[in-house]
């Protein structure tokens, strides 16, 4: 029952990032959040507070307004003050000059209480840096700032 509790948080967290409705997702995370997401371009690096955490997800829904997610498998392991979650998932977004954009990923996410405490991002993170350089070539500055860290 737990596990399957962790599933559905999980699954609607992520089509919360596809709807661009960040608030209740960073309200499921403790204020020490670690985020890791890899790469050397303007989404990449870490993050250990909710804030920064917050302008990460505001960046992603500005430089990528597209971006479609969908989970197609979750593992929910542990016991409520201990869990971990792993979600495998595909990206697609609609990229500003007609070329396809795709990505498949895996995020490990730890939970205490129901609170998460890592996302640990991990995709072609190659596949991102290209995207992003795509998009700086159509006009979106910020697809070339510096990775917001914390």
């Amino acid at each position: 029952m737990y596990h399957a509790l962790v599933e559905r948080i999980c699954r609607r967290n992520f089509q919360r990032v596809n709807d661009h409705d960040y608030e209740p997702l960073l309200a499921a995370c403790r204020p020490d959040v670690h985020h890791r997401f890899g790469g050397e371009h303007a989404l990449g690096g870490q993050r250990r507070d909710v804030e920064h955490l917050r302008q990460w997800f505001h960046r992603l829904g500005r430089v990528c307004p597209t971006l479609r997610l969908t989970v197609t498998d979750v593992w929910v392991k542990g016991l409520p003050h201990d869990t971990s979650a792993l979600l495998r998932w595909d990206a697609t977004q609609d990229m500003p000059d007609g070329s396809a954009y795709a990505n498949h990923g895996v995020h490990v996410v730890r939970l205490r209480w129901l609170k998460v405490v890592s996302i640990d991002a991990n995709e072609d993170s190659q596949a991102v840096e290209r995207a992003m350089a795509v998009f700086a070539a159509h006009g979106v500055a910020e697809a070339t700032a510096a990775p917001i860290t914390s």
